[in-house]
């Protein structure tokens, strides 16, 4: 017999970030599993629709039979509290939270307080809840009054990169994977490169310009200001970035807070030394002795982990060996996949 299962996301599914990254990847994991996957797009505009996209988002999802098994992405879900209300008893409901919406970065107080009603009570609704990292299932139970059985932690799978795919430069290649967003902290990595423009290093930046056009901007206006349009290269989006991981010495990301953070994992695998923040997921995906982590928006201590690894060949080998070992451990998609298809099983 065929399992069924209803995917709920808003926006554009194809936008490459990493929350629908994995909401791809596990689509096709659970394709191959023997699932089958009916897409359920939700509009545009979440967590703060328009009260017509909502409206018909809520009609959609309503318009499922009666007890449909349908998984729907945190975006949305967690601003559903009311629809959620009404259909827990008709449907089987279950929500993938890749953090929650109240901690998103840039969030005022008086919204902040909002989402996290909103999605306490949805979350409340649902029969299971997959997250992407421990701490955000820690996070859910603590705060949201979510009971510990009822989450189930399923951290994004990791592609094993091709053998011999290190690239060996004259000139270190510093690399961030990341939208041109607030919570990305581009803006530290640009202000910490400044601080060190006296050693030899050139470092790209991937991520769309267009989730935040304003912040794109200002991160273009930052780096001309400081003068080094010609060692920061904005680099946009890009469909396949293991070129680029391949071709990187560190990788560097200022991130104000992650859910998970797929490409610290991805970093780990191509043996990347790794300087970030200590916040959110980020410390359960890198390990202490493969990187630098230290306080978010703190522009000197990313400096001076950059400066570190760039003027010590050595520390950047040691912390190199450590991230591969640490990358060599990361799950697959299939596992991934595997464990959100067991579990979904249980509640058919």
């Amino acid at each position: 017999m065929i399992s069924r299962l209803a995917f709920a996301y808003p926006g554009d599914l194809e936008l490459k970030t990493g929350g629908y990254g994995y909401d791809r990847e596990i689509i096709a994991g659970l394709d191959r599993l023997g699932w089958a996957i009916d897409l359920l797009p939700l509009g545009e505009g979440f967590p703060s629709p328009s009260s017509n996209v909502l409206r018909e988002a809520e009609r959609r999802l309503s318009a499922l039979p009666d007890g449909m098994l349908v998984m729907i992405d945190g975006l949305a879900f967690g601003v559903m509290d009311e629809w959620a209300k009404r259909e827990e008893m008709r449907l089987k409901i279950v929500a993938l939270v890749h953090h929650p919406l109240a901690l998103e970065t840039g969030v005022s107080e008086s919204d902040q307080m909002r989402l996290r009603y909103t999605e306490t009570n949805a979350l409340a609704a649902t029969q299971h809840i997959f997250v992407t990292s421990p701490m955000t299932a820690r996070e859910l139970i603590e705060n949201f009054g979510v009971p510990e059985s009822k989450v189930s932690v399923a951290v994004p799978g990791t592609a094993k990169p091709p053998q011999g795919h290190k690239t060996h430069n004259e000139i270190p290649q510093i690399l961030s994977v990341g939208s041109l967003t607030r919570r990305k902290g581009h803006d530290v990595l640009i202000a910490s490169l400044a601080m060190i423009i006296d050693l030899s290093w050139q470092a790209m930046i991937i991520g769309s310009p267009n989730l935040d056009p304003s912040v794109a901007s200002a991160l273009e206006e930052q780096i001309k200001a400081l003068g080094m349009n010609d060692r920061i290269t904005l680099a946009g989006e890009c469909d396949d970035l293991s070129a680029a991981y391949a071709g990187a010495d560190i990788f560097a990301l200022a991130s104000r807070y992650e859910g998970y953070g797929m490409v610290f994992a991805e970093a780990l695998s191509y043996r990347l030394p790794i300087v970030a923040c200590h916040t959110g997921a980020v410390p359960d995906v890198v390990p202490s002795d493969a990187g630098f982590l230290g306080p978010v928006d703190d522009v000197e201590a990313m400096a001076f982990a950059l400066r570190r690894l760039l003027i010590d060949p050595d520390e950047r080998a040691r912390r190199s060996e450590a991230a591969a070992s640490a990358g060599a451990e990361l799950p697959t998609w299939t596992d991934t996949s595997t464990i959100i298809s067991n579990r979904l099983k249980d509640l058919i």
